[in-house]
């Protein structure tokens, strides 16, 4: 059944109206009675079409229940820029495997560096990537691709989860089974970049009180480690 994503629904009415209205309408050549799936901050809306006009399409919902594919975890992913189109990537796969919110992160071994004004300009592809990714996996929302951040607003932000890890290739990590997750609802995962983490990064997120986590002896690309990672954490808070 086709999904679609408001910012606020009623149980007596919906209007959809703009791009989807007219995918409704004119792609998908929906009618009236139909019926299509309508998400709003996590629960799903079953509705029927009882009216569409050129620019807004009208619903009655018939059952409204939270979204099974929503993680009873929200994981923020603090990702540092990779090279060339490979966060697109990251996106897509990450909005699949059920994070909350991407945050793309400049560190000291970011060979790609832009300015927080020209990543504006890419975060509107991005964002439309995870509309896209969050439709096809079932999501209960649009997770969010959040403002390019420095490695300092990083720390401070990830400092404000209940428990925040960073994959760690180097000696003295610990393995994901070792992170107290339990009883923990707000999780982040940093993920370095094509050159890792500098030591005195590392060091500075230990003080922050990162776990430093590990992953085996094989090094994985950039693009990899977000998947491995983000499986891990669901599985082990028992959402996969």
């Amino acid at each position: 059944m086709p999904r679609f994503f408001v910012e606020h629904a009623s149980s007596e009415q919906i209007i959809i109206t703009g791009e989807d209205a007219h995918h409704i309408g004119r792609s998908l050549r929906m009618r009236t009675g139909e019926q299509l799936t309508v998400c709003a901050e996590g629960l799903d809306y079953e509705c029927e079409i009882t009216r569409i006009t050129d620019s807004e399409v009208y619903l009655k919902p018939l059952s409204i229940a939270p979204c099974a594919a929503e993680p009873s975890v929200k994981v923020t992913l603090y990702q540092a820029v990779p090279k060339q189109d490979k966060l697109a990537e990251i996106v897509q796969k990450a909005v699949e495997l059920g994070v909350y919110e991407i945050v793309p992160v400049l560190t000291s071994r970011c060979v790609s560096r832009p300015t927080k004004a020209d990543f504006e300009k890419k975060r509107q592809r991005l964002q439309k990537i995870a509309v896209s990714a969050a439709k096809q996996s079932g999501r209960g929302i649009i997770p969010e691709v959040a403002p390019l951040m420095t490695w300092k607003e990083a720390l401070r932000s990830m400092q404000e989860q209940d428990v925040s890890v960073m994959l760690y290739e180097e000696e003295g990590g610990v393995r994901f089974g070792e992170v107290p997750l339990e009883g923990n609802t707000h999780i982040g995962l940093f993920i370095g970049s094509e050159g890792g983490i500098s030591e005195e990064e590392a060091q500075q997120a230990v003080d922050a009180g990162l776990h430093r986590v590990w992953l085996g002896s094989r090094i994985l690309r950039c693009e990899t480690a977000p998947t491995a990672a983000i499986s891990i954490l669901m599985y082990l808070t028992k959402n996969l």
